[in-house]
């Protein structure tokens, strides 16, 4: 085996610092897309957001396609990206529905089991190597979400089972993701995710369907773009690095959620979340 030289090390790092700010920009999306969520599902089922989440997000994606042109649909991948529409479909309706019914903050915390089932997931099914170090790390991580979520986790509900379900979903559309990543782009991942998974989440809003109004679509539109902008992103990070590396910087997805829910859903903050929040920070600063 032949050494790969410094120049080789130093593009490895450049791609994974690339994958982490990837997973950063995807982390303050998200949150976005879910705040706004929260906000509209007192007046609209998620179900039917999920819907036009994806059904608008199909405009976005046109708009990013007349740059590319249409070649960026060709694909080998038909399996991978009906499994992944699949789970994701579940997952997508399963976390929606636990905004409408759990603290922001909370149902945050515990979808950050899914980078703990995907880290695991992928030294299992894709061989990633998982040394000590990262194992430590992640679990620091985890522990943080914990110690943020501590306080109510001894009454766990409907809303609370439904994230936890859809972190599993979400760990398994995130193998898959990375296996496509090896040979389709972000782009191409991202627009049949949103073909998939229109008719998909359709079928769950035809029976709560009403029709929005005016103000409401405008709200649809901005869950769409930034969703559609996050799936992108997402892809993006995990081209750049390995699961296992890049996932973990999702924890600090809930320091964003915390901020959100004191300042736009007046949920308190309190000491576990600022001590939770100091160990997410240390141990995604310690990965990157």
């Amino acid at each position: 085996m032949t050494d790969r030289g410094p120049h080789a090390a130093q593009a490895d790092r450049r791609a994974v610092l690339a994958g982490i700010a990837w997973m950063i920009l995807t982390t303050v999306l998200f949150v976005v897309m879910h705040a706004m969520v929260r906000q509209l599902s007192d007046e609209i089922h998620p179900f039917e957001i999920a819907f036009f989440r994806n059904f608008l997000g199909l405009f976005l994606l046109a708009a990013m396609f007349q740059g590319t042109g249409w070649a960026a649909l060709k694909t080998r991948q038909w399996g991978l990206h009906a499994a992944r529409a699949a789970v994701n479909s579940l997952a997508m309706i399963a976390f929606f529905t636990s905004l409408s019914l759990a603290p922001f903050a909370s149902v945050a915390a515990l979808g950050f089991t899914a980078p703990l089932f995907a880290a695991i997931g992928a030294a299992i099914f894709l061989g990633e190597r998982m040394r000590a170090r990262r194992w430590i790390a992640t679990l620091a991580g985890f522990g943080g979400v914990l110690v943020i979520v501590r306080p109510g986790i001894a009454e766990v509900g409907l809303g609370e089972l439904l994230v936890i379900l859809s972190a599993l979903g979400w760990s398994a559309a995130l193998l898959l993701i990375k296996t496509m990543s090896r040979t389709d782009s972000a782009l191409t991942i991202t627009a049949y995710m949103n073909l998939l998974l229109t008719p998909i989440t359709f079928l769950f809003a035809v029976f709560v369907w009403t029709w929005p109004s005016f103000t409401q679509l405008l709200w649809l539109t901005g869950i769409a773009c930034a969703g559609t902008l996050a799936q992108t992103s997402l892809n993006q990070a995990l081209r750049h690095g390995e699961v296992a590396v890049v996932m973990p910087i999702e924890f600090v997805r809930v320091i964003w959620a915390a901020l959100i829910g004191l300042y736009i859903f007046g949920e308190p903050l309190d000491i576990w979340v600022g001590a939770g929040a100091a160990i997410i920070v240390a141990s995604t600063s310690y990965i990157a």
